[in-house]
């Protein structure tokens, strides 16, 4: 794998830091304390082509590779893990999905609108009373002549009142059998399709996750993604790709806490000197840095297998898991190097504390990436 990083990927993360530092970094708390989801962000995001950063330009997208994708999620997240959530879910889940399974007239349709923002894209999946347990789902499709009807209830989805482009993966055969769900694309506004219950969250606070609520909703068969039984399949390969993404965001936080308690380290003085000169504080920076550096090499050989096209199930697996784990070590080791201070909301440790706990449960929890990777490394 070579290490080094090019001219391209250097100029995308500046970009991405020098947006997050001037248009997000200012309003952090301000969102956070409100829940305000800041849509025009993500228009102005859309203008700089990190709305459609791996869709393909033909289809008016930024035409990068992974590395630069992950780079971008990174630079923001380290500023605001809200923000780098709902870009990832953007990009990964809904676009990502278009994109990987759409035929060439929804990749016509969608895709350019998604990349530059004129659409915010939303991905259900979940719902209360399944979570892991996916092949269980209630919300169905049922076909009726050259329509289908969608009847029940995603939670936990982001963008799930604000998403203008849905993918949805419904169930169309009997609970818990082989290939019984089916991917779809729902347009807001459509009769029967609605937003839910907006939960009220411990982190990630100004990124939207809500309820999408189907009550007979009728659907064109022409928005059917692939064909009728390969949805869970669809998702699967999805989430592999939306777990690097996830790992990306917990390196950003846990690079933003680290950042954070260094400098902190080095101003706050304690017996006359700064506390970074206590071993105790030493050594905690010191485990901080090695665990993001090990988390960083395993989210970019995923992101490498990923622009390769080559399988990278247990790669994106392990590259979640740890950086996800890492990203919680870190932000609470911030805030204990901050003491006091680290508990209250005039630092930001305290944030990145609370929105790291999502990267350990988002797009498959610690304890599935676990058998993902087991189940992997078995077959070997």
């Amino acid at each position: 794998m070579d290490f080094s990083t090019d001219e391209l990927t250097q100029q995308v993360a500046r970009t991405a830091r020098d947006f997050a530092n001037q248009h997000i970094k200012p309003h952090v708390m301000e969102w956070d304390e409100s829940q305000e989801f800041p849509l025009q962000v993500f228009k102005e995001l859309g203008k700089l082509g990190m709305m459609g950063v791996v869709v393909p330009e033909e289809y008016g997208g930024s035409g990068l590779s992974y590395i630069e994708y992950v780079t971008i999620i990174q630079e923001i997240s380290r500023v605001c893990g809200s923000i780098g959530l709902s870009l990832a879910a953007h990009n990964s889940l809904c676009t990502g999905h278009i994109l990987a399974f759409g035929n060439e007239e929804q990749k016509r349709k969608y895709l350019p609108g998604l990349a530059s923002a004129q659409w915010l894209g939303a991905w259900g999946l979940t719902e209360a009373n399944t979570g892991s347990d996916a092949a269980n789902m209630r919300c169905t499709a049922v076909q009726e002549g050259n329509e289908w009807v969608l009847n029940g209830t995603k939670n936990w989805i982001t963008h799930g009142r604000s998403g203008d482009i849905a993918v949805v993966v419904a169930r169309t055969g009997e609970p818990r059998t082989k290939d019984n769900a089916t991917a779809f694309i729902v347009e807001r506004g459509t009769k029967g399709f609605s937003g839910g219950k907006k939960e009220n969250k411990l982190g990630m606070r100004a990124s939207e996750t809500a309820e999408m609520v189907f009550d007979n909703c009728r659907i064109p068969g022409a928005n059917k993604l692939g064909k009728t039984g390969e949805g869970f399949k669809q998702a699967l390969k999805v989430l592999d790709g939306g777990r690097i993404s996830i790992a990306a965001l917990s390196l950003g936080i846990a690079r933003g806490a680290l950042e954070a308690a260094l400098q902190y380290s080095k101003e706050r003085r304690q017996f006359d000197q700064p506390i970074s000169n206590f071993q105790g504080i030493s050594f905690k920076l010191a485990d901080m840095a090695t665990e993001i550096a090990a988390a960083e090499l395993l989210t970019m050989q995923a992101a490498d297998l990923k622009n390769k096209k080559l399988p990278m199930t247990k790669e994106a697996a392990m590259a979640k898991y740890y950086a996800s784990e890492v990203a919680v070590r870190t932000a609470t080791e911030a805030v204990q190097i901050f003491g006091g201070y680290g508990y209250t909301k005039d630092f930001p440790v305290e944030k990145f504390y609370r929105d790291s706990k999502l990267c350990t449960i988002g797009e498959g929890t610690s304890e599935i990436q676990k058998l993902v990777i087991a189940r992997e490394v078995l077959k070997s």
